[in-house]
This record gives structure tokens, C-alpha cells and sequence, in this order.
């Protein structure tokens, strides 16, 4: 079996997106339309004169082909009540305050969204029939720094951030809702995934600063390493974990099982970019994660899924959507 295939059973499904103006979240609901799903996407809401409203930072050329357009607090009161009244076959759930670094000084908040957007969702599908499968986004960050050469799902669970921590919470939670009220979700972990619209992280931050004229800062001797894996393969990955029907109740790691550390990425993005700016050394951050490599074996054998788009291919294509973007 190849990666996910243009899967028929996307058309026509009522499909619900949380996170769905994120990075991630609007290449997978442009994904979805292609496929013919009705998608509703959940967004973050903003005051606008005392009312809430929403304004699209990525999905404005797909707007009109939406089913509808939530724009909500997904870790409010009224949540739960919101998904079970759109009915969806399908919920994605991604939404998520994904910034590391904010955890540090707003653990609250972060657990707040995090655990609670997440309970939301359960929540709901625990609620309302119609919901045959919800998808969870969980992290890499769960792990902490890989106890072995390529972190598997049954690698210890030690996350180093409040983040990671909130994440992880989520991903328990999730598992535990199946286990004990039998609804149908399935739990994706990521490893650092990247690509055009991507505006935080290492390698988005990179490249702006390469396209811009300045020096590439590498915290402590960038030794750490990531496992980096381009938007396309894990948009396969996502379709999975929603459609196939062995990933009900699983945890599955997608990466790209290659490690790269953060001071070889540096070079390759000034190689991406033709940029002559320095690479610079600054004071390591707390909590950092020294190396994380994901071992994609459960992912290839159950459902044949394998990364296509090598580290090289990726940067040129961030870097080429860049150029106009930054």
C-alpha cells in the first residue's frame, strides 16, 4: 500500500476542522475539499468592537467552499454543545496553543486550551452519534529527548515543557475516553512538521531571517536534533487517521525517521536560501529537547505510510513560498 490514496470516502462527509486556519489545519482542509468533503472549519476568534468575529489568515481562497465558518473559544463552556449541533462525520481536531516558549510564563492558559479543547471534542463525540471518528493531534513533545536512535510508541513519556506536558495530557485523556466510553478516536503524533504557511519554529524563523539579511541564531551548539517531516506526507498522515479503519483507538507516530541537528539545518537553509549571513551561537533555552527521531514503523506496517519529500525538497519549497511571503 502507497500513502493515503484519494480516499472516496471523504465525499460527501460532513467533516469538522478545529485549528483549521493554522498551518496545519488549512492544508489538511484544503485537502479535504479537493476530496469533496463538506468541511466545517473551527477558527480562533477575535474582538472586533465587542462583537466576535474571525478574520482568515490561510484559508481565504477556499472561504466560499466552506460548509460554515465557527469562529469560538474551543475550550468554552458552550463548546461541546457547538460540535454536536454541526453533526460532523469526522472531527480533526488541531486547534491548540502550539508556542513552547509561551508555556513557560502561561502554563494555565496553555493546559486550558490544550486539555480543554480536547475535552471539548470528546466530549462531543461522546454525545452526539454521528461522530465515527474523532482525531486527535497530540506531539513528538510528549517524549522528551529519545531514550533510543528512533523514538516508537512505546518509548517513556517524559515531556520537558508545560506544553509538551499539556499535550500529553490531552493525548491520555483522549485514550482513556475511548477506553472507557468506547468512542471511536484515534491519536496522531506528529514529529516537527513544516512547509509554506509555517510561521513558527525553527525552520520558518530560518529562512525569514536568511531572506531578510540576518544571522541565523543557534541556541547552546545546536547539537539538539529534529525530525523533520513536510506538510504534503503529513497531510497523508491525518487522512489516515481519519479514515482507515485499524487506527480507531491507536496512537501513531508520523515522522521522517531522519535526525537533523539544528546547527546542520542552519547551513542547509543558508544553502536553500544563497544567504551569507552568520550562523550565531546564543545561551541554551530551558527545557529544550536534546533529540527527537521518530521510528514510523507502526505507521508503515498498518497502513503503508512512508515520508516522500526528503529535508532538501522541503526547505527549496518553504524557501520558494517564502520569497513572497516574509
Amino acid at each position: 500500500m502507497t500513502n493515503a490514496p484519494s480516499l472516496p470516502a471523504w465525499k460527501g462527509r460532513r467533516v469538522l476542522v478545529t485549528g483549521a486556519d493554522g498551518f496545519m489545519g488549512s492544508h489538511l482542509t484544503e485537502r479535504l475539499l479537493r476530496e469533496g468533503a463538506a468541511v466545517t472549519a473551527w477558527v480562533r476568534p477575535r474582538s472586533v468592537t465587542g462583537t466576535v468575529g474571525f478574520e482568515l489568515r490561510n484559508l481565504g481562497g477556499v472561504q466560499a467552499q466552506l460548509e460554515a465558518i465557527v469562529a469560538a473559544d474551543i475550550a468554552g463552556p458552550d463548546a461541546a454543545d457547538r460540535v454536536c449541533d454541526i453533526a460532523p462525520d469526522v472531527v480533526f481536531h488541531l486547534a491548540a496553543d502550539a508556542y513552547v516558549e509561551r508555556s513557560f510564563d502561561h502554563p494555565q492558559e496553555v493546559l486550558r486550551t490544550n486539555l480543554g479543547g480536547t475535552l471539548t471534542v470528546l466530549q462531543a463525540a461522546r454525545r452526539q452519534s454521528s461522530i465515527g471518528r474523532a482525531v486527535i493531534t497530540s506531539s513528538s513533545e510528549v517524549y522528551g529527548t529519545a531514550q533510543a536512535d528512533r523514538i516508537d510508541e512505546a518509548h517513556p513519556l517524559e515531556p520537558t515543557s508545560p506544553y509538551a506536558a499539556s499535550k500529553l495530557a490531552a493525548d491520555r485523556m483522549a485514550v482513556a475516553y475511548h477506553r472507557t466510553y468506547g468512542i471511536p478516536i484515534s491519536v496522531i503524533r506528529p514529529f516537527n512538521t513544516y512547509g509554506p504557511r509555517h510561521v513558527y519554529d525553527v525552520i520558518p524563523k530560518f529562512v525569514a531571517r536568511a531572506i531578510q539579511g540576518q544571522p541565523l541564531e543557534v541556541y547552546g551548539e545546536g547539537l539538539q536534533s529534529r525530525d523533520f517531516t513536510y506538510v504534503d506526507d503529513m497531510v497523508e498522515a491525518f487522512l489516515l487517521m481519519g479514515a482507515h479503519p485499524d487506527a480507531v483507538g491507536r496512537v501513531v507516530n508520523f515522522g521522517s525517521g531522519v535526525a537533523t541537528s539544528i546547527a546542520t539545518l542552519a547551513r542547509m537553509v543558508l544553502d536553500a536560501t544563497g544567504a551569507g549571513v552568520p550562523i550565531v551561537q546564543r545561551p541554551a533555552r530551558k527545557a529544550e529537547v536534546g533529540r527527537l527521531c521518530c521510528d514510523h514503523g507502526r505507521a508503515r506496517a498498518m497502513f503503508g505510510w512512508q515520508p516522500r519529500v526528503t529535508l532538501i525538497e522541503g526547505l527549496r519549497r518553504h524557501v520558494d513560498w517564502a520569497r513572497t511571503h516574509v
